[in-house]
């Protein structure tokens, strides 16, 4: 079960790109506690959530502990089970907790790390449709390759955990891109 719409007041940030890590002129946001997460199913509970607003290509795993971001695809990640300090938009960025309910979106090209987690950290991940994504290290050459296709990629149609009217339409399309 999710919150509606009108209860979810995301929490925004903005990255500077750092020379090896693009990250993205529109905010990275942190819903918290956007998803009733229970113990049975949190997993099926995000994926659903997910589904219904039209992202998909899920998997569940965790974050991995290097930096990295995706260039071709914007990305959601929704917290199932456990919790994570991540570095989000490089060494510059910050280091937020994510916690069961909690979602985070992040524009493509958004720098993120796994700095810790609990031993039985869990996370949905889903993009917008579009292109399949892939994973990017901060390299110079993936650099450049990134600051052609980051511009390239569109705005998605729905905010994966409000929907249509959710805040990330109104967020993401004031931002230039």
């Amino acid at each position: 079960m999710s919150l509606a719409s009108d209860q979810i007041k995301p929490q925004s940030y903005h990255f500077d790109d750092d020379g090896l890590i693009p990250n993205n002129p529109m905010p990275l946001l942190i819903y918290k506690r956007a998803v009733e997460v229970g113990r049975d199913g949190p997993a099926e509970a995000i994926e659903a959530l997910f589904g219904r607003n039209g992202w998909g290509q899920m998997w569940r795993n965790g974050i991995f502990d290097y930096a990295h971001y995706h260039a071709t695809v914007h990305e959601a990640l929704g917290v199932a089970r456990g919790h994570a300090l991540v570095l989000f938009g490089g060494d510059q960025g910050e280091a937020i907790e994510l916690t069961p309910g909690d979602v985070a979106v992040l524009p493509a090209g958004t720098g993120h790390k796994r700095l810790f987690a609990s031993h039985d950290f869990q996370v949905v991940g889903a993009y917008p449709p579009g292109p399949e994504m892939q994973i990017m290290r901060p390299t110079p050459d993936n650099y450049r390759r990134a600051l052609k296709t980051i511009p390239q990629v569109p705005l998605p149609q729905t905010d994966p955990v409000a929907g249509e009217d959710g805040p990330l339409m109104r967020l993401w399309g004031k931002s230039s891109h």
